[in-house]
């Protein structure tokens, strides 16, 4: 290892994420530009607007500059940190008043390229990620709210909504006879 040439590194991280959860791609290029990471894209669902059970999978990739000669600092292993802003969905009513979504590991490529005698190589290495703990997968516990509530809520939001109708309503409705009196 200490006798390789100088070398550029770059990881990419591909994350698959549940229906449950959504990462917001204005969001991704955002920290593209601020140079968090070398590029980031978003495959699949990204309507926040959807609920989770309307929703489909998505995929996170994500590419991350791993500085140079990562390789001859840390000759067994090395760690990679990455924050994804992660959104979750509406999920549908349970009785206990949380929706579990699990995510799990993702898989991480490392690609290296090393200059010798002005030729650029370019080498790719798979990287199994070991799960740290003996859950392999992040559990991530989303309210939901109480199915036995729904029904109060209903008619709580039905009475708002109409009484918002009438308050615009009405004042249009005198104003026009107002107008057309005078």
């Amino acid at each position: 290892m200490s006798e390789l040439p100088a070398h550029f590194c770059e990881a990419v991280v591909i994350e698959r994420l549940p229906s449950g959860v959504f990462a917001d791609p204005f969001e991704l290029q955002h920290l593209v530009q601020r140079g968090v990471f070398v590029d980031a894209v978003v495959f699949g669902d990204t309507n926040l607007e959807l609920p989770a059970a309307r929703s489909n999978r998505s995929v996170v990739e994500v590419h991350m500059d791993i500085g140079h000669n990562i390789l001859s600092n840390h000759i067994n292993e090395f760690e990679i940190d990455l924050e994804l802003p992660l959104h979750a969905r509406y999920p549908p009513l349970d009785g206990s008043g949380y929706s579990k979504v699990e995510v799990g590991i993702p898989d991480v490529f490392i690609g290296c390229t090393a200059e010798c005698d002005s030729v650029c190589e370019r080498c790719l290495w798979v990287k199994t990620v070991e799960p740290m703990t003996s859950q392999a997968d992040v559990v991530w516990r989303i309210p939901s709210g109480d199915k036995a509530h729904s029904e109060v809520v209903s008619y709580v939001t039905f009475t708002a909504a109409f009484l918002s109708t009438l308050l615009i309503v009405f004042p249009v409705i005198f104003t026009n006879i107002n107008s057309s009196r005078t």
